[in-house]
């Protein structure tokens, strides 16, 4: 396999066939190339909408790879996402965008470059990798070649269906690694160096291949940003999808549910997510408690065990892990409210969302400096700590001696007040001034913490050492970006409260 270039286009053969992207350059002169929706699986339409994904057929000639590709995600993003995520209409939704600074000009002429792989975040029911902020521009200046990957969402990814397999978004994540794997020596990357990297439900997804014995040989290290836990038991699975077919009148099979259109299945998803009722404490309780209800599912096939289960028994323990969150991540949810919660007790809230007795006496007394920021900002930090800053410590003890390094993104966002969701995300692929960044970092967001973060990210891809000390339970070193950055004994201290109760 290898490359043609002209001035502005350049050809790449895969072994489905060839493909054609564009040279591009930054503002500094730094050129790569970007091929964009190339096609890994066949459209998942028809008889293959619930089946596990077909890897494409060859196809004839040059085709163009010019223009993102067709997502799974078919509404608008503005209501689920900080992050600019647009959708494009088409069925031939399971597909690739590559970005690399080398493309091979003949066989066996590759650069070898060390690879990253993302995959988006959106609760596992949207997102999207046509996102500015996902171009791999600023890696490829750094000499990493990127791939960005769509995969099937909502109850088409992860719904039980009584005839289907499991897990269809997946097996998605395991065909796109088999392609990157085959192919990516053509675009300059090195197959034997690939790092899987993902934010929110994509944190939760590279964590889930972490733990997943079959998708072992397919990369060497995990970068997980904000990732969240989302392991669904199949009872859970299987009873969700029962109530989605029963109000829509249909089978839990695949006939039955290939009867409804896409839009039918997501307005009934919604439904049936939004709960029966209650208050909204209530239902932040439930999604504390119960977690994501679309999401990877222990199947006891493809998905053994539970991923921290899979983690605590050695699976994945070979492979580096760079992992941490936000100082506050949901505390966004709660920020509108904060008016309406300034005379209620901190002590109280917590209560109503379900921690009590000691462990939040000793949650409490652990986070003196968030109670100064009001009732709002301790239950915004609860829900971060409970959904993903937790998470992140019970990982990390659970890898043992495995190569983990810990971190926490703590810089304030001058527009929101607190370091949220997604705000460290243009700070790891180093992209200011991209699109809808000034909204949730403000007009001049520090670029030397971005210069940082993405440093961090790789050194890490490329060399295996992010540039802080490890994490072990004896020695629990934790970087901390902000401005400036420091490396902290135990940077979360905080949360621990929540892992003893």
């Amino acid at each position: 396999m290898h490359a043609h270039a002209t001035d502005t286009l350049v050809e790449v053969d895969t072994l489905a066939g060839r493909v054609r992207g564009r040279w591009r350059a930054d503002a500094a002169g730094n050129r790569s190339a970007a091929f964009l929706g190339i096609p890994f699986a066949e459209p998942p339409v028809g008889e293959l909408r619930f089946a596990a994904p077909v890897p494409h057929r060859p196809w004839e000639g040059v085709r163009d790879a010019l223009e993102y590709g067709a997502t799974p995600q078919r509404g608008p993003d503005d209501d689920t996402t900080l992050i600019p995520e647009p959708s494009v209409p088409g069925e031939s939704t399971l597909n690739v965008n590559v970005f690399t600074p080398a493309p091979a000009t003949e066989p066996g002429t590759g650069a070898a470059l060390p690879v990253l792989v993302y995959i988006h975040g959106g609760g596992y029911v949207s997102g999207s990798p046509a996102s500015p902020w996902y171009d791999g521009a600023a890696f490829n200046r750094d000499g990493v070649v990127t791939v960005s990957v769509s995969y099937r969402l909502g109850f088409d990814g992860f719904g039980w269906i009584a005839d289907a397999p499991l897990n269809r978004g997946v097996l998605d994540w395991i065909l796109a690694l088999e392609w990157v794997r085959d192919n990516i020596a053509a675009f300059g990357g090195d197959p034997a160096r690939v790092t899987i990297a993902g934010q929110s439900a994509g944190g939760g997804a590279v964590l889930t291949l972490l733990g997943t014995p079959r998708a072992q040989p397919l990369f060497d290290a995990v970068y997980c940003i904000s990732g969240v836990s989302t392991d669904v038991t199949r009872d859970r699975a299987e009873e969700f999808a029962r109530r989605l077919a029963g109000r829509a009148g249909v089978e839990p099979t695949r006939a039955g549910f290939g009867s409804l259109d896409e839009r039918r299945v997501l307005e009934l998803q919604r439904e049936l997510a939004a709960g029966d009722g209650g208050s909204p404490l209530d239902g932040l309780r439930r999604f504390v408690d119960d977690g994501l209800t679309l999401a990877p599912v222990t199947d006891g096939e493809l998905l053994p065990t539970c991923t921290l289960d899979a983690i605590r028994s050695g699976v994945g323990a070979d492979k580096r892990l760079v992992l941490g969150a936000t100082d506050d991540e949901f505390s966004m949810i709660l920020d509108g409210a904060k008016g309406k919660l300034r005379f209620v007790p901190a002590s109280f809230l917590l209560g109503r969302l379900g921690l009590r007795g000691r462990t939040r006496s000793a949650y409490l007394a652990a986070n003196r400096d968030v109670r100064r920021r009001g009732t709002a900002a301790v239950a915004g930090r609860y829900l971060t700590d409970r959904l993903f800053r937790t998470l992140a410590v019970r990982v990390a003890s659970a890898r043992g001696s495995a190569p983990t390094w810990l971190y926490r993104f703590s810089w304030v966002s001058p527009t929101r007040g607190f370091a949220l969701h997604c705000l460290d995300v243009p700070f790891f692929f180093d992209c200011l001034g991209a699109e809808r960044v000034a909204v949730i970092a403000g007009d001049a967001p520090p670029q030397a913490l971005a210069d940082e973060v993405h440093a961090g990210a790789v050194g890490f891809i490329a060399t295996g050492d992010p540039g802080w000390p490890r994490y072990t339970d004896a020695a629990r070193a934790t970087r901390v970006y902000d401005t400036p950055s420091s490396v902290a004994d135990d940077g979360f201290a905080a949360v621990r409260p929540l892992l003893a109760g």
